[in-house]
This record gives C-alpha cells, sequence and structure tokens, in this order.
C-alpha cells in the first residue's frame, strides 16, 4: 500500500462525522454497505466501512480498481445510481453487478482538499432499493459534498498544526539560543563592571567623567540583556518567572532601585512616599525591576524639567506602587498600546530602548497576580501597580 493510500485512510478515519453519514445513508437508503473509498487510475481502497451483510470488506482492504464501478465515476466525474440491476438497461449486463451479487448501488464522487478526484462514496445491497427519488439523490449528493469539504479542512488543520509545531519548536531554540547568549553577554559584562569597580576605588579624578559613563553603559546592557530574557520567557507562554518569598523588606528594594537610577540619570526633580511594613509574600526583585522599568520610562519620556513622584505602600494586603511625570499628555489611541512589546509612537526616538520596559513591567505585575494601569492627562501621566499579596 503505498503512502499516499494510507496517507488517504488516515484522513477519511480522521473525520468524526462519517460514521455518522454512512449510518444515516443506510437508514435512509436501507443499503445494508456503504463505503467511503479512496480510487486511482490503478487501485479501489476502503478507507471506511459500514458492513451489514457480511460483505467482508474493511478499512485497508483493496479491490480490483476495474472490477468496481467506482472506476467509472472516476472517468466520467459522475455519480452511478442503480435501483434494481436486473431492469436497468445501462447495467443489466455489466460485470460488476454479477461479480458483487448486488441489485441495487450507488457512487458519488469524492474531492479531496485540492479540488483533484479523491475516491467515491458507495453502497450496495443484495436486494432492491428505491434511490432515484430527488429527495435521496440530493441528500446522498450533499453527504458526498459534505466529506469533500471535510477533507478539506482537515488538511487546513493539519496543515496549521504542523506549522504551529515547526513555530513552537523554532521557538524553544530561540528561547535556549536566547538564554545562552544571554549568559555568555553577562559574563564579559560582569568582568568589565568588576574592572570599573577596581578603577573607581584607584581615585583617579580625570577619568571620573569616563568612568561614570562607562558604567552607565554597562548597567543599560545589563538591563536591555535582563529586557530581551525575560520577553522571551513571556511570549513562550511560561510568563515572566518569579521567586516568591515572605520579603520584609520590599521598601528597601525599591528605595535601591530608585537610588540607582538617580545616579545614572541625576533628575532634577524627583520625590519619593514608600510606606510598607510587615511581610509580604512576593519576588522583592521583580517588583524592583517593575518600579525601575516606570522610572527609567518617566524619566525618557517626561518633561525633564518638572518633579517625578515616585510613590508605594501596603495596605490591608493590597500593594501600590505608583510612578508619575508630567509632561505632554498620551494620546488614548497610545495609551493602549503601551504594554505592547517593541511598540512605540513612530515619532518617538528610535534609539531609545527596545520597547520592552513597560511590557515587562505589565508581564510581572500579571505574574503577581497583579495589574498595571496608565493614567493620562494634560497634568500628569501616572503608571499604577497593584496586587493583593
Amino acid at each position: 500500500m503505498t503512502l499516499s493510500i494510507q496517507s488517504a485512510i488516515r484522513s477519511v478515519q480522521s473525520l468524526d462525522a462519517v460514521p455518522t453519514i454512512m449510518q444515516m445513508i443506510a437508514e435512509a437508503t436501507g443499503l445494508r454497505f456503504v463505503c467511503v473509498a479512496k480510487v486511482t487510475a490503478s487501485s479501489w481502497t476502503a478507507c471506511a466501512v459500514l458492513d451489514k451483510v457480511n460483505f467482508n470488506l474493511h478499512p485497508g482492504d483493496e479491490l480490483e480498481v476495474q472490477t468496481t464501478l467506482c472506476d467509472e465515476v472516476r472517468s466520467l466525474n459522475q455519480p452511478i445510481v442503480i435501483e434494481n440491476v436486473n431492469q436497468d438497461k445501462t447495467f443489466c449486463k455489466h460485470h460488476t453487478p454479477k461479480t458483487y451479487g448486488f441489485k441495487s448501488y450507488f457512487s458519488f464522487p469524492i474531492y479531496g482538499p485540492d479540488g483533484e478526484f479523491f475516491g467515491t462514496l458507495c453502497g450496495l445491497d443484495p436486494m432492491p432499493a428505491e434511490l432515484k427519488t430527488p429527495e435521496l439523490y440530493n441528500t446522498l449528493s450533499l453527504f458526498a459534498e459534505l466529506i469533500s469539504r471535510q477533507l478539506k479542512t482537515e488538511k487546513r488543520l493539519s496543515e496549521a498544526e504542523a506549522a504551529l509545531q515547526d513555530e513552537q519548536d523554532m521557538a524553544k531554540l530561540r528561547e535556549q539560543y536566547i538564554g545562552v547568549l544571554g549568559h555568555d553577554l553577562r559574563t564579559p559584562l560582569s568582568s568589565i563592571s568588576m574592572g570599573l569597580d577596581v578603577l573607581s576605588d584607584m581615585q583617579l579624578p580625570k577619568a571620573d567623567p569616563i568612568l561614570i559613563r562607562m558604567n552607565r553603559s554597562v548597567q543599560r546592557i545589563s538591563r536591555l540583556i535582563t529586557d530581551v530574557m525575560d520577553f522571551t520567557h513571556s511570549k513562550m507562554g511560561s510568563g515572566i518567572p518569579l521567586n516568591l518569598i515572605e520579603s520584609d523588606d520590599l521598601a528597601s528594594v525599591l528605595h535601591h532601585s530608585i537610588a540607582e537610577l538617580v545616579n545614572l540619570y541625576q533628575p532634577p526633580f524627583l520625590t519619593t512616599d514608600i510606606d510598607i511594613q510587615g511581610t509580604i509574600k512576593c519576588d522583592p526583585a521583580r517588583i524592583g525591576q517593575l518600579l525601575s522599568n516606570l522610572l527609567i520610562n518617566a524619566l525618557v519620556h517626561g518633561d525633564t524639567q518638572k518633579p517625578i513622584a515616585v510613590s508605594a505602600n501596603y495596605f490591608n494586603g493590597q500593594l501600590t506602587v505608583k510612578v508619575a511625570n508630567e509632561g505632554k499628555a498620551i494620546a488614548a489611541a497610545t495609551l493602549s498600546r503601551l504594554f505592547e512589546p517593541f511598540w512605540r509612537e513612530p515619532s518617538k526616538n528610535p534609539k531609545k530602548g527596545l520597547g520592552l520596559g513597560l511590557f515587562i513591567a505589565s508581564e510581572i505585575a500579571k505574574a503577581h497576580n497583579g495589574k498595571l494601569e496608565a493614567h493620562s492627562d494634560a497634568n500628569s501621566t501616572s503608571f499604577t501597580f497593584s496586587a493583593t499579596l
């Protein structure tokens, strides 16, 4: 049996509607043998069988195609219907009824996914049956057409599933590649950072401005690596990974995140109001990262001559972290897309990061079963993270 024939059998067998269709045809016509067959110029193969007359034919069994009337259906591309072969002028002396011992018979063409001839929907019985009524003829024709459409749908589904599997395999490969790349980049970056620390300790006044710029670049590259790796985790469906602990020092983590950025960006106006007491089950490092991303967004896109306000509090199990800055109001259409990865307004400077900061912040919020909301008007723009922890 050729691979194409095996594939045809699997395609028909995968159609859940086929057994029901054959049973309905048997009940409507009174015929006790109904079959879906794959028919070519050189072969006839049963793909699905309903047999109540012990014809002893099963899926995968073959007949010599020249002994069947399905071969004529293929050649003429027309259905054949016989109510009583003894009274049928065309087929009363045909060898096929004598070979297989039937009196009533029908065979309708079925077409494959690309419109090519696939095979037939056929049935037979040793007894005569009334098959040529317009209603029954149309019913058989519609059932054959339905199977044709199902084969087309099944092929599209199979192709889509195969494409999806290929994409998932490629995505896993990309994630592994990015993981290795991120690790390989962090190693030399760590060496550079250590070298900068050593040079800073040597107290070389003339080199201080250069060392500061180099340190900023190292931290920026580190953030870019983290953003790309977090994005990969999120798009792979695993979400942002968390290390949940019972933390009693979230406030100090947030203060540290703010201090790092103040040293890098040196904003002229920044106020903080952090009131977090008690123990919170969360990932402190991730929430610190969320605050950093929001604060960087405010530092880069806000009015540099206007104040930035950072606040955080924990009350009745509700953690809230907010960053607000003044500047031009964000349009509603833009506001709705801020949390999309790699998205920026067309007028924005393309050199300002990867466009992942707000997306990753929103994913960290989701990972904590919380939400990140943006609000903007003529007075200020704010981003607020809230979660019940």
